[in-house]
């Protein structure tokens, strides 16, 4: 029999338990509630809770269960989105004061993959506002707390939708990520969190921010809850396999570029990366050094093609209501709409460059290993942070890792690979071929078995229990 507490839950065994009965859709969805009246006044994941409806649409689902029409693995699971993803009947803030009213009259696609799935929509989620930043410090809805410590950071965007996982608010959410905004609060928060292949899921109903970059993806606790979202959320696509069910990796070939730990990391978090590596190396993987030339250079072209595209997409709330936006987004866009067309452009001849580099990359190795984050969870006042000895702002050291293979259009994924001593989070990335996600996964999935079990101390209180499979 499943524990009747949420924090012991995983999008997978709440599945089997519904599947067996062993626990009721509205059972689950009436302890997700409970526990988000309790405890979201500290979190501040949710900009709107959805209490009425997905009471309803629990007891909908636990009627059919019972008439024997279960409709597959996440029927009867409480589930949530960022406030980006339209909801018809919902408001849709964007967590922006100028959409505070907007309540949409559809829903976009992934919602309505999930309503069709039987999912129960508990609420929507808190962000960085119009997903432009990097913290979910939101001057409007306020800011999203790491259920790890509260007087620290989520990262962004998606703070809310890491946060909902880490506090067992809900079984899975849906986030964006544009620059690493699904994959910087994933491992803030010690969460899972998969940015797919561009173009792998639909953005149809989800507000643009920039839309060459954007893809949205799911967030759960473990590697195996990501493939069973996916497996809902994604069409069928040829290079598409299942997870391998395997306890090692041998065969595999990891590629760790050198480049990538140039530019340091806090002693806690190179220890725990260095680990996961042996661990990697212990399950059988061929890691190997590997180079990627023209790091720098691609970093900056993402960080072009986002403002440029930024600039387009936000133009009409910029220009007419720019007064209603928060300092630090109205800030960006002043910035973004400096960007000039012959900028832009050379950015897009750097991309595809970069993606011939990496395609040749993909010819050596299955998959790039690199850390996800090089500090843990900053607190919720601090705009720099120290890493050997260089003193950086918190955006460029949150994105250091990320923004890459949004510009590339890869599939990437967050795995939590041990914590600091201080009981802080820490994650390694798993980056794989366009269209390689059950690759990607099966890796992330062997290497969650050996290192990322739960620390010691951390209780509830000023410290809410994060994921503990």
């Amino acid at each position: 029999m499943i524990d009747r507490d949420p924090q012991l839950w995983t999008l997978t065994s709440l599945a089997a338990a519904i599947r067996k009965k062993e626990m009721s859709p509205v059972e689950a969805t009436d302890a997700c509630l409970a526990r988000i009246a309790e405890l979201d006044s500290t979190v501040n994941a949710f900009i709107t809770v959805t209490a009425n409806e997905a009471r309803a649409a629990a007891r909908a689902a636990e009627a059919e269960i019972r008439k024997g029409k279960y409709r597959g693995p996440l029927h009867g699971i409480p589930v949530a989105v960022k406030d980006l993803f339209l909801t018809k009947g919902v408001r849709t803030t964007c967590g922006s004061k100028i959409l505070a009213q907007f309540v949409p009259d559809r829903n976009a696609d992934l919602v309505e993959r999930l309503s069709a799935a039987g999912a129960i929509l508990v609420g929507k989620l808190n962000m960085h506002e119009f997903a432009f930043g990097t913290t979910s410090i939101n001057p409007h809805y306020g800011a999203v707390r790491n259920p790890w410590d509260v007087s620290r950071m989520t990262g962004g965007s998606s703070g809310g939708a890491a946060a909902a996982i880490a506090a067992s608010f809900a079984m899975l959410t849906l986030g964006t990520d544009t620059g690493g905004s699904i994959r910087i609060p994933a491992a803030l928060c010690g969460v899972c969190g998969l940015k797919p292949t561009y173009g792998r899921l639909s953005r149809r109903g989800v507000y643009p921010l920039a839309w060459s970059l954007d893809h949205p993806g799911p967030m759960a606790k473990t590697v195996s809850d990501i493939a069973t979202a996916m497996s809902v959320l994604a069409d069928r696509h040829p290079q598409d396999r299942a997870p391998a069910a395997r306890d090692d990796l041998a065969g595999v070939r990891l590629g760790i570029p050198d480049t990538y730990y140039t530019g340091g990391m806090e002693t806690e978090v190179s220890r725990r990366v260095a680990g996961a590596v042996a661990a990697l190396r212990a399950l059988g993987a061929d890691v190997r050094s590997i180079s990627i030339p023209s790091l720098d250079e691609a970093s900056a072209a993402a960080a072009i093609v986002l403002f440029a595209e930024s600039a387009a997409s936000l133009e009409k709330w910029h220009r007419t209501r720019g007064d209603e936006l928060g300092a630090d987004v109205r800030a960006r866009l002043d910035a973004a709409a400096t960007v000039t067309a012959a900028q832009y452009l050379k950015a897009l001849r750097v991309r595809t460059r970069v993606r011939a580099i990496f395609k040749q990359v993909f010819e050596s190795v299955d998959a790039i290993v690199t850390p996800q984050l090089p500090i843990t969870a900053p607190l919720l006042g601090d705009s720099h942070a120290t890493v050997d000895g260089r003193r950086e702002a918190i955006p460029d050291l949150l994105t250091r890792f990320t923004r890459i293979n949004n510009l590339v259009g890869i599939p990437a994924l967050t795995v939590r690979c041990g914590f600091s001593a201080s009981g802080l989070p820490v994650a390694i990335q798993v980056a794989g071929r366009p269209f390689e996600e059950a690759r990607v996964l099966a890796i992330g999935a062997a290497l969650e078995k050996v290192s990322a079990a739960a620390p010691a101390g951390i209780a509830a209180g000023s410290r809410f229990v994060g994921p503990t499979a």
